[in-house]
């Protein structure tokens, strides 16, 4: 035979890892692809695979105004979040990002410390500080930690956005007069801006789907989604809240669509 002879330990190394793959996104997969499949059950209890298939519960949302209600708490609380997040993590990315100080480094293990600490352990602590200082638990509060938690994503894909930033555009408005400001408005931020939407939006879905945080945080005036949802499966079984994870898988996807299209969102968080 001519050409490059077969590598068996190179394809069975890629076979091997291919398998292993392939086992590992159907175990991640497939727990969604059964919420989705009960979802439109036709019965009153929760079985796999139902007995029939119906649109009843997805109808039935219309009336749970708790569900609505907790829903619309963590929308609110998530976009609020969201804002306060853009903004800290856009000054302190550009603070850090081209910078050669040692401080500069200090910062951004400092800014990216609340993705290594146990969330259920960052949720008591700052329980704690909260009654320390005498702030009484309140949706101020609850937003203040959840844009603890979300500022390191906003932070990570704007500092990458400003590491492919030519800086000879930056020195060329300065030499023609342009202010800082004037140059981070016209220039700096267009180029970031994939960046900052990609962190905005992980951002939200982190803040809208966090339950340690609001665990401690919250009160009755903030009941949020997540443990509303958990809080009803262990007391009812309610199959509304099948219903509500397929709503949220399918908005979910669409809006990793969306921002995969508007900023390519997979290469932002690589």
């Amino acid at each position: 035979m001519n050409g490059r002879p077969l590598d068996f330990g190179a394809f069975s190394f890629r076979l091997v890892m291919g398998l292993l793959g392939l086992a590992a996104v159907t175990l991640l997969i497939m727990p969604t692809l059964v919420v989705v499949i009960v979802s439109f059950t036709n019965s009153f209890s929760l079985r796999f695979p139902p007995p029939g298939y119906s649109l009843r519960w997805y109808a039935a949302l219309g009336d749970a105004w708790q569900l609505q209600f907790a829903a619309w708490n963590s929308f609110t609380v998530a976009l609020w979040t969201t804002v306060l997040a853009i903004i800290l993590g856009v000054a302190a990315s550009l603070g850090i990002a081209r910078s050669p100080k040692w401080t500069a480094k200090v910062l951004d293990s400092v800014f990216m410390s609340p993705l290594v600490l146990p969330a259920l352990a960052y949720g008591l602590a700052a329980l704690m500080l909260f009654s320390l200082v005498g702030w009484s638990i309140s949706p101020v509060t609850l937003i203040i930690g959840h844009t603890v938690v979300c500022v390191p994503y906003v932070i990570r894909t704007t500092v990458a956005a400003l590491a492919q930033l030519d800086t000879v555009l930056l020195e060329s408005s300065a030499s023609l007069g342009a202010s800082r400001f004037y140059t981070f408005r016209r220039i700096t931020l267009p180029l970031i801006r994939p960046g900052i939407l990609a962190g905005a939006f992980i951002a939200f879905m982190s803040s809208f789907d966090n339950v340690p945080v609001s665990l401690f945080l919250r009160d009755a005036r903030t009941d949020m989604l997540p443990i509303r949802m958990w809080q009803d499966l262990e007391g009812k079984l309610d199959v509304t809240i099948a219903a509500v994870s397929g709503a949220m898988i399918a908005l979910t996807i669409v809006a990793l669509v969306v921002m995969e299209r508007l900023t390519g969102l997979s290469r932002r968080i690589r």
